[in-house]
This record gives C-alpha cells, structure tokens and sequence, in this order.
C-alpha cells in the first residue's frame, strides 16, 4: 500500500510551497490531492480518467521531480537557515532591551550582514 507518514507529508508540502510551480498542471493537480487533499489514490485515479498505477507513478515522479529541484536549488534549506539567524536577531535584540548590554548589538549587526551577505 502506498501511503506517505506524517514527515514525509510536511516534507512534500515544504517542498511543493517552493517548487509546486515549476510543475505541469496536471501533475500539480495529482500531486496536490494526494499530498495536500488526502485524496485516495482511486479518488484521483476515477477523477483525472486514469489507473491507480498511473496516479501513483505520477506522485513517485513529482516527489522525486521536488527532491531534485532543492537538491540543486537549496532554497529550503537557506529558507530554514535565513528563519534560524531571523530567530536568533530577535532573541538577541529582546535581551538588549531587558538588560539595556549595547554590547549585544555587535551580534545583531553581525548575523544581519551575513543575511545580506549570504541570501
């Protein structure tokens, strides 16, 4: 039986958020009722005229087709790195109105210039 765990589904989801676009109609049509519709395989196989095979060959090949694109892309993966320093300025910049330590402002300027730097 073919069926996607939860992480798997939070990856796909992430991935299509990023990538869904650069995919043909219908195989973003499949791929968001299965993925993000929780529709059944036969669901979509009855609804787009096709074999429950051919849904599921489609969903194989776009999962691989969006593995691929942030394997050469990496947005994702500088997405989460970009959130990560965000997070990290915020928790630095909360201190320094806590405690009034300008020193910490060094380290908000420092991660800033490496998000500019970097993305």
């Amino acid at each position: 039986m073919f069926y996607l765990e939860v992480n798997s589904v939070v990856e796909l989801s992430l991935l299509y958020d990023f990538y869904g676009g650069l995919m043909k109609d219908n195989k973003r049509r499949i791929f968001e009722d299965y993925v993000l519709n929780d529709y059944s395989l036969s669901e979509i196989a009855k609804e787009q005229g096709i074999s429950r095979q051919g849904v599921h060959d489609t969903i194989k090949r776009c999962t691989k087709e969006l593995r691929d694109y942030e394997e050469k892309l990496c947005l994702i993966e500088k997405f989460q790195k970009t959130k990560e320093m965000v997070n990290q300025i915020r928790n630095i910049s909360k201190n320094v109105q806590e405690s009034g330590n300008m020193v910490e402002i060094a380290k908000i300027e420092t991660l800033s210039a490496k998000i500019l730097e970097e993305y």
